[in-house]
């Protein structure tokens, strides 16, 4: 889990060109002078190639019966035809199958394809109570069975209104975002206009494709405003770090060109969808990457199980290999066995009550683990362990094979997502905050630390950070809360420089969360209010002159509220009982300080 998040960190911020980048969408013609919401490693589109193009039978395809030479200038002799050897004929094959394929490919997805535009405004986690000037965009999308249209999640993240139109028409019809999964970068749209559904045919999903085959990738990229198709084959297929959700999963390499634009279209092989268009690699000439149909399928059957996205699975623990022979000698391995040694575990995971510190990992569900941590995969490829958990659904148990203490033991573990202690992405959310006399609060997350820019972890608070990537939940709802910034006023002159500390007690109470540090303040029956900071910091206010002083912060600087509606809609549910627990007269207080 942590190494991923890591790899995230490099590819987001490195200075390098080989980095990974999502293909959202591109703009459109209408300039936006804001940036993304979230740090989007830009998209640089390479010059137009001609590939695959042969200047020879092809430019006089109008005159088939010509052959070379005959198509030159009048009286040009004709080139004789020479006799060509068994391996150019199988290229030349090659290459024809390759033509046929992408030209079945166009028919096929004429009908399927779609271009989707998407209006959309982030929030800003510098100002949390406030979003940033809404932008336009555009993806690709597909049909597929059930009159549903599945596209990427960071084609639709954070929309506000999304049109979706057909290829051949100058309409564009509404749709709804049915589900998002943004850790495997995929949605799932729905238009209910009858007339959008008249003659479109929905796509089919096949399988993974094997090494070398042809693939064809349709959509809607940069450039212009029709389908586009470019061809290519399959080079790998591996786990993979996803760009917009910052997770690790199975992915397919491809030699296809994939552009801003194509983000969310059908890789078709045959008559069969392979995958669908994500993203590419800067930096690096047609290296682009598609999400392969097990992960299509694990989303959409989450989806129709549930009604929502109900994510992929974790075992919750980190893992280092034992390829050094000493180490595997140290921890009791016999020759014949392979595995991996168990370094940490997340304390919220099921694995945390059955596996300990230096386990070593052998078998899961019965497919024995290398020492590298690969697995068997389909003929004589290999792919990392962590696969076989994804694929599993919420709440479903494997039985895993451990060595412990020189003793072989089989366990039972419960599989179900895990959510880090600083939340990796916040798509389509709204920021909590909470504001008292000027002392804006909320909690950690990695799109706060975005907002320092795209070099973020050098530009960023270094504590922060390092907690942000590091550190484990202890507890169920678990938050690191921070002192964000402070807005100026009589109040709190002298402690405008403790902003960007992370708040550690309330009144000498350690902070879980920052619902409970908001209930601690309003339920304050102490002259003075104290809060404990990072490195030693301390805040003491007079809490009644506080409790005035945030009114007038809040009026000048234009704030409607002193919290975020989540904050809000718990103090509301939690009124009746107020007084039994020592709130007398917090949320009355609250509404005055609001609403006059």
């Amino acid at each position: 889990m942590h190494a991923s998040v890591r790899l995230l960190r490099r590819l987001s911020s490195s200075s390098s060109p080989r980095s990974l980048r999502r293909l959202p969408f591109h703009p459109s013609p209408l300039p936006s002078p804001h940036p993304l919401p979230l740090p989007i490693l830009r998209t640089r589109a390479p010059l137009p190639r001609l590939a695959g193009r042969r200047f020879s039978t092809i430019s006089c395809a109008s005159t088939p019966s010509l052959r070379l030479g005959e198509c030159g200038a009048l009286g040009t002799p004709a080139i004789p035809e020479v006799e060509k050897s068994e391996g150019e004929e199988e290229v030349d094959s090659l290459a024809a199958r390759h033509d046929t394929d992408a030209f079945a490919a166009v028919e096929l997805a004429l009908d399927s394809v779609v271009k989707v535009f998407t209006v959309s405004s982030g929030p800003n986690y510098f100002l949390p109570w406030q979003n940033k000037s809404q932008r336009e965009s555009m993806g690709s999308g597909f049909v597929i069975s059930g009159r549903r249209i599945i596209t990427n999640a960071h084609v639709v993240a954070d929309h506000t209104f999304v049109l979706v139109r057909k290829h051949g028409s100058p309409t564009k019809y509404k749709a709804e975002v049915q589900a998002v999964g943004h850790e495997c970068d995929l949605a799932l749209l729905t238009v209910e206009s009858e007339e959008f559904w008249e003659g479109m045919n929905s796509l089919d999903l096949g399988d993974i494709p094997f090494l070398q085959e042809a693939v064809a990738v349709v959509g809607y990229p940069q450039g212009g405003d029709n389908i586009s198709v470019t061809k290519g084959v399959v080079s790998r297929v591996e786990p993979t770090q996803y760009a917009h959700g910052a997770t690790q999963l199975m992915a397919i390499q491809i030699d296809a060109a994939i552009n801003p634009g194509n983000s969310g279209g059908p890789a078709i092989m045959g008559d069969k969808v392979a995958g669908v268009a994500f993203q590419n690699l800067s930096g690096a000439e047609n290296i682009g990457y598609i999400i392969p149909v097990p992960i299509i399928n694990r989303f959409i059957s989450g989806v129709e199980e549930s009604g929502k996205y109900s994510g992929f699975c974790s075992l919750g623990i980190s893992c280092q290999a034992t390829e050094n022979i000493q180490i595997r000698e140290c921890f009791g391995m016999r020759p014949e066995m392979t595995g991996v040694l168990v370094s940490r575990i997340n304390p919220l995971s099921d694995a945390y009550k059955v596996l300990k510190k230096d386990d070593i990992l052998l078998e899961f569900d019965g497919v024995p683990i290398a020492n590298d941590g690969t697995v068997p995969f389909r003929n004589r490829e290999r792919i990392t362990f962590d696969h076989l958990v994804s694929m599993k659904k919420p709440e479903e148990t494997s039985v895993i094979k451990v060595l412990r203490d020189g003793k072989e033991h089989e366990l039972t573990v419960t599989l179900r997502p895990l959510q880090p202690l600083v939340p990796v992405h916040q798509f389509d959310k709204v920021p909590s905050y909470y504001i008292f006399a000027g002392f804006v609060f909320i909690p950690l997350s990695q799109p706060y630390l975005h907002e320092f820019g795209e070099d973020w972890y050098n530009t960023s608070p270094r504590r922060l950070c390092e907690r942000a990537l590091r550190e484990l939940p202890k507890k169920a709802g678990q938050q690191l809360v921070i002192l964000s910034q402070v807005l100026m006023d009589d109040i709190n002159v002298g402690y405008e420089r403790l902003a960007e500390l992370q708040v550690k007690k309330v009144n000498g109470v350690e902070v879980e969360n920052l619902k409970h540090l908001c209930s601690i303040v309003e339920g304050c029956t102490e002259e003075n209010l104290r809060f404990d900071l990072d490195d030693e910091r301390v805040i003491v206010l007079k809490f009644q002159n506080a409790k005035l002083a945030t009114s007038r912060i809040l009026k000048r600087h234009r704030i409607p509220s002193a919290m975020s509606n989540d904050l809000f809609d718990e103090q509301g549910s939690n009124e009746a009982d107020a007084e039994g627990r020592g709130l007398p007269g917090a949320l009355h207080w609250l509404r005055r300080l609001l609403f006059g």
